[in-house]
């Protein structure tokens, strides 16, 4: 019997910037349900790196997106009774998916402050090729190196 098949999502855009991105970037920040609180968050996030970085905040947004998303990721696949990391790029949604997840885990593990701001930090960071979600990036980028040999299993 043939799988269903899975149809591409329609995401809304935000209110405020009419970006599908921030859209979905909101919809990963909320939790249980709650998204006007996870729009203000990130409101005042982009308020927070506009007085930092005198930039438009939503460009500091998709920049840090950019450099957050990787481009390879290893998959687990069992070959002949053994486990072998098989390293395979990464599809667009993924990246993108991959890249806010890293981003706001990265956030939330911070202690201390409130979440627009550590949020802004990362974003910044993220923005100039540091911080935390970068680190994430490139582990899981070497990952994927160390493992080419098995790329043959894909």
């Amino acid at each position: 019997m043939r799988k269903q098949r899975k149809y591409k999502r329609v995401h809304k855009s935000d209110v405020k910037f009419d970006s599908v991105a921030v859209g979905r970037f909101v919809n990963y920040l909320m939790k249980d349900g709650e998204k006007s609180v996870a729009e203000k968050v990130l409101y005042k996030t982009f308020k927070n790196i506009q007085e930092e970085t005198k930039e438009e905040p939503i460009n500091v947004f998709e920049k840090a997106l950019d450099n957050v998303s990787p481009m390879l990721e290893v998959v687990s696949k069992r070959v002949g009774g053994a486990n072998y990391q098989v390293p395979r790029e990464v599809r667009p949604e993924r990246k993108f998916f991959l890249a806010c997840h890293w981003i706001i885990d990265a956030a939330r593990a911070k202690k201390g402050k409130p979440m627009d701001k550590k949020l802004s930090e990362e974003l910044i960071l993220a923005a100039k090729n540091e911080g935390s979600a970068i680190k994430k990036k490139q582990n899981v980028h070497r990952m994927a190196e160390a493992n080419r040999a098995f790329a043959h299993f894909a």
